[in-house]
């Protein structure tokens, strides 16, 4: 039977996703660089896609015009 692929996550498992100590993915979501949770029935989690997504630097809106010239 395939494991299934988790959608959300709790913040030490989000935090444990991008090699971060649970404090240092809470002060990164408290200073407004990774996004804050969604409440799933009173629980707090992470859109696991959504992290990906930031983490790969692809959710950056309005640079479609930067040229990027090394």
């Amino acid at each position: 039977m395939p494991i299934a692929t988790p959608l959300f996550a709790g913040d030490k498992k989000a935090a444990a996703l991008l090699d971060l100590k649970p404090a240092e993915f809470r002060g990164l979501v408290d200073d407004g660089v990774l996004p804050k949770p969604t409440n799933i029935g009173g629980y707090e989690r992470w859109d696991i896609e959504q992290l990906q997504t930031i983490a790969r630097g692809d959710a950056a809106d309005g640079m479609a015009d930067l040229d990027w010239v090394p």
